[in-house]
Parts: C-alpha cells; sequence; structure tokens
C-alpha cells in the first residue's frame, strides 16, 4: 500500500463518515407521539422545594408552543444585535446579529432567535411557583427609549406582572459592543401570606439543524450543559425526544445552552465565582421543540418583601477567546472531539498569524506551509520510499506477468526485491499515519472557526466558510491530486491503477461543497507535497543514473 492510496483511503472514509451522519440526520424518525404526549404532561407537583423543582417546571416549561401567543413589542439596537421582546412571557422573541449574514441570502442579517412556524427559538425566563408570573404570563412594558444612543454603554427594557400574590419586574441590560445580555428579575410579595418561587431561565429551539448548512458538512446542534465535575456534554435532540438524554442534572456551577454551528446561546450565571446550586433540565414539547434550561435556588418572601436575582444569557458567535472569559467550559462549544488536544493550538496559532498578515486566507496558507515544514523529515522519509517503488515499478510488473494469479510466489519475489534493495514497502505509509491527526484537526478547525464567516480572501472568494462559488479551487485541487497520481508508484494491479486515476475526479465532488478555506488548506498542501515529492524523484533517479 503506497501513501497515495493511503491518503486516498483516509480522506474517502471521511467522507463517507461525514455522509452517513448526514443521511442518519436526515433520516431521523418522527418523535413518537406517545413520547411527546408523555413530556408534555403537565406536573401535579404541590409547592416544590428545591429537590422537586424539575418536576415543578413541567407544566411551565414543557407545554407545547405551536401555537405561541402573541403581545405588545419593544424593539432594542446596539452595534452589534436588535432584540424584539415580546410582552406575552417577556421573552426575547428575536435576535438579529447585525454583524453577520445569513448564509443563504448574504443581503440579510443573521437572525439566531426568531419567532416563525416550525423555526421557534426563543430566550425565557421566570418563576416556577403556583400562579406566579412565568413565561406564559402577559407583561406590561415600561415604555421608553430602547436604542443605544452616541456615548452609551448600556441600554435596559423593564417589563411588569403581576400573579399569585407577588410582582415581578424583569430588566434587560444590554451592553455596548457585547452579545451578553444581563437578566434581573426582581420578585415582591404583595400578598399577606409568604411566598416561595424558583427562578428559572430557558432556552426554546427547534430541532433542525441552522439553514444554509451542507448535507456534506454536518455540525452538532442541540443543548449543551457544563458542570466542573462532568464538564462539557452535548445533549441530542433524539435522546430528549425518548426520555434517555444523559448529563449532569444538578450542580453549584455551569451552565446551559443550544449550540449550533458558529452559533451558540446559553445562560450563564452572573459572575464564575457563583456556586448557587442550580438544576438544569431539557424537554420535549411536541411540534419537534424542545426547552433547556436551569433552575436556581428558592426565593423565599414574607408579606412586603423584595429579592432580586440576577443571571446572564449569551446569545452570539463562538468566539472563542472571549467565550473562554465568560465562563469556564463555554469555549468548549467549538466543538474539536477527541482532537481538541491538537486543535485549539492549531487555532491559536491560525488566530496569531492572523494577526500578523490581517487575511483569513493568507494566514491558512502561512500555516499550511508551516505545518508541512514541521513534518518534512517524516514527508521526505515518505516520499523517498515512494520514489523508489516508482524505480522498481517495471521490475514488480515483470513479476506480475510472469507469476500472474500465484499470489503467493509473487509475493515472495516482491519480498526479495525489496530486501536486495533495501527497501521498506510500508516506508511510505507509517510517516503519513503520523501526520493524519494533525490533518483532521485542522479541518475541524476550519470548519468551526467562526472567524472565517465571510471573512474574503482574495478575487472572488469572499466568504472563506462558504464553497467556491465558481468551483475554481476543487478544480485546481483536483488537477494538483492528478499530478500527485503521476508522481506516484503506478499499482502493478490495472484494475487498482485505473481506481486511482478516477480518485482526483471522485473527491473533487466532495470538495466542490466544502467551505473555501478547507479547500485553500488541502490546495496549498498538495501543492507543496508535489515540490516535494518531485524534487526527492528528481535526486534519486539521478542518483539510479550514475
Amino acid at each position: 500500500m503506497d501513501t497515495q492510496r493511503l491518503i486516498a483511503f483516509v480522506v474517502f472514509s471521511f467522507s463517507l463518515l461525514m455522509l452517513w451522519e448526514a443521511w442518519q440526520d436526515y433520516n431521523k424518525p418522527e418523535q413518537p407521539a406517545t413520547v411527546a404526549a408523555q413530556q408534555a404532561a403537565p406536573s401535579q407537583a404541590a409547592l416544590p422545594t428545591p429537590g422537586q423543582a424539575l418536576q415543578a417546571t413541567a407544566a411551565v416549561a414543557a407545554a407545547p408552543t405551536g401555537g405561541v401567543a402573541k403581545g405588545a413589542r419593544a424593539q432594542v439596537k446596539t452595534d452589534v444585535l436588535t432584540a424584539v421582546i415580546d410582552t406575552n412571557g417577556g421573552d426575547i422573541r428575536e435576535l438579529v446579529l447585525t454583524q453577520y449574514r445569513q448564509d443563504e441570502d448574504k443581503t440579510q442579517p443573521f437572525k439566531l432567535f426568531e419567532e416563525r412556524q416550525g423555526r421557534n427559538y426563543f430566550a425565557q425566563s421566570g418563576l416556577v411557583g403556583k400562579d406566579l408570573p412565568n413565561h406564559k404570563t402577559v407583561f406590561e412594558l415600561v415604555p421608553g427609549d430602547y436604542q443605544l444612543k452616541p456615548g452609551q454603554d448600556v441600554v435596559k427594557l423593564s417589563l411588569r406582572a403581576q400573579s399569585g400574590g407577588v410582582e415581578l419586574v424583569k430588566t434587560y441590560s444590554f451592553h455596548r459592543g457585547s452579545y451578553v445580555v444581563e437578566v434581573e428579575q426582581t420578585v415582591r410579595n404583595v400578598g399577606q401570606a409568604p411566598v416561595e418561587g424558583f427562578p428559572y431561565y430557558q432556552i426554546l429551539r427547534h430541532g433542525q439543524a441552522p439553514e444554509g448548512e451542507s448535507a456534506f458538512m454536518v455540525t452538532f446542534t442541540g443543548p449543551a450543559v457544563y458542570t466542573e465535575a462532568g464538564k462539557f456534554q452535548k445533549v441530542d435532540f433524539g435522546k430528549i425526544a425518548e426520555g434517555k438524554a444523559e448529563y449532569a442534572k444538578e450542580a453549584q456551577d455551569g451552565w446551559i445552552g443550544m449550540v449550533q454551528h458558529h452559533f451558540v446561546s446559553a445562560w450563564l450565571t452572573q459572575s464564575a465565582t457563583d456556586t448557587a446550586r442550580r438544576e438544569f433540565y431539557t424537554r420535549a414539547l411536541g411540534n419537534d421543540e424542545y426547552a433547556a434550561g436551569m433552575i436556581l435556588p428558592a426565593l423565599q418572601l414574607a408579606p412586603g418583601e423584595s429579592r432580586s436575582v440576577s443571571t446572564r444569557l449569551y446569545a452570539g458567535p463562538q468566539e472563542q477567546d472571549k467565550l473562554k472569559e465568560l465562563a469556564p467550559g463555554l469555549d468548549l462549544v467549538v466543538d474539536y472531539g477527541w482532537l481538541h488536544v491538537l486543535a485549539y493550538p492549531l487555532f491559536m496559532l491560525l488566530s496569531w498569524l492572523h494577526k500578523l498578515v490581517a487575511n483569513w486566507g493568507v494566514a491558512i496558507i502561512l500555516l499550511t506551509v508551516l505545518i508541512k515544514m514541521a513534518f518534512y523529515p517524516l514527508s521526505a522519509a515518505s516520499y523517498k520510499s515512494m520514489a523508489q517503488m516508482r524505480k522498481l515499478a517495471p521490475r514488480l510488473q515483470s513479476l506480475k506477468e510472469k507469476f500472474g494469479d500465484d499470489r503467493q510466489k509473487l509475493h515472495e519475489a516482491m519480498m526479495k526485491i525489496y530486501k536486495e534493495e533495501k527497501i521498506n514497502p510500508l516506508g511510505g505509509c507509517l510517516p503519513i499515519l503520523v501526520q493524519i491527526p494533525v490533518f483532521i484537526a485542522l479541518y475541524w478547525v476550519l470548519l468551526g472557526a467562526v472567524e472565517l464567516r465571510q471573512a474574503p480572501f482574495a478575487l472572488w472568494i469572499t466568504d472563506l466558510s462558504a464553497k467556491d462559488p465558481y468551483y475554481v479551487l476543487p478544480v485546481v485541487m483536483a488537477v494538483t491530486m492528478f499530478i500527485q497520481q503521476k508522481l506516484s508508484p503506478t499499482p502493478p494491479d490495472p484494475v487498482q491503477a485505473k481506481v486511482m486515476m478516477f480518485m482526483p475526479i471522485v473527491f473533487s465532488v466532495f470538495f466542490f461543497f466544502f467551505p473555501a478555506g478547507l479547500v485553500l488548506y488541502w490546495l496549498v498542501n498538495n501543492v507543496l507535497s508535489i515540490l516535494q515529492q518531485w524534487r526527492i524523484n528528481t535526486v534519486i533517479e539521478r542518483g539510479a543514473r550514475k
């Protein structure tokens, strides 16, 4: 097995894996009606204690929202986002990230939260307790100007509701240049009896992948939970529907959110040192909608008493350096899987190169060159072995003709030649195997980096996270693969040789749908490999003529 075939096998296997994941996601069975009904059934629990809070949220958090009620609305504008808040529940029903464009229509700003039939995505909050205000309560909007003005750093919006003997004032604070929204709930007991209520915060989302995501580039979409004990845990929508989701249910730290390609929304605590006990939950709501949230310790109020609790909502891009500062483990939503230990340093190096050249495409090229230089000794050994095998190709072909279908004698004769020429037939494969984890880690870095979203490179490449609109890079990459084939030893088996000749065409079809940044990396890597292989072939062939 020579190096070219090994690379082809790895890339082809990796592509098949992505296609298989995409097929499974596309053909995921519908949620059974019995499961949906069970998940949506209201709880009959009495006034909850902290250990019963999860049961008590069923009546509030698990009711289907297909016909979600609408009320009066307020629009908040900052320099980086526009939010729409509905008085029915005080939800954030729409969140537009004005610095980003949609995948399908790049003339329109990107919507993270939206209210649309079959694709609802909201941030909700309230109190768990008998008749207490929750995300189904109609709030009164406090009038005010909700546009961030020049020289102003924060804009606030307040809503008020009264129910169950308490008055709840919900205040949203939006900051300049930030995707963090501070949410304060101030509760006042206006009745004659003590009141107990649990503040809760949840994210409601449909169960579909983001629009515009290619079937060839499947990434995780769904809830995620982080605690210091359980670390980062992804929760599959299908497991939630089946009632089999496994994650940390209770902790004195951590956060819960919804993850999709390039973006995340998550309920965080007020500070990294906040150790208030919290309970995490996920619900299947029916109509392909899910809720993921957390419940904080109970507020116990005597008549006339008032208490406030604050938390933070992050809803924005997966910028790792900023996420890491907000909460422990939040940067892990940029999911590199088991290769995180390799991928994260590669991303940091790529970011450093970008600071030097101010162009992500050029940074990708420089990073590819640096990786190629780091592996130069291994690659040289591999290409040297390939060149030696290429020199032996005529002799091996003659053996094939001599022994025909006698595989045992053919193998013995080939081993004898390898021993005489001091060639290891696996010498071209083993060095490549060492490099494969790095190549795959870089693949995930380029796939997951939101920094490449709508980042221009040159000429017609205006978005490194999208496919090449004119397919120039994939075609050129296919040409480089043909050149590599010509520089590699021809397989003795004619059928195998024909298959190898068609491999560049097969792979180029896959790369037609890959982001331009990924194709650029593979193209540069191929060009450098061709130069290195050509040089080594030339040196060995000159030595053979002496």
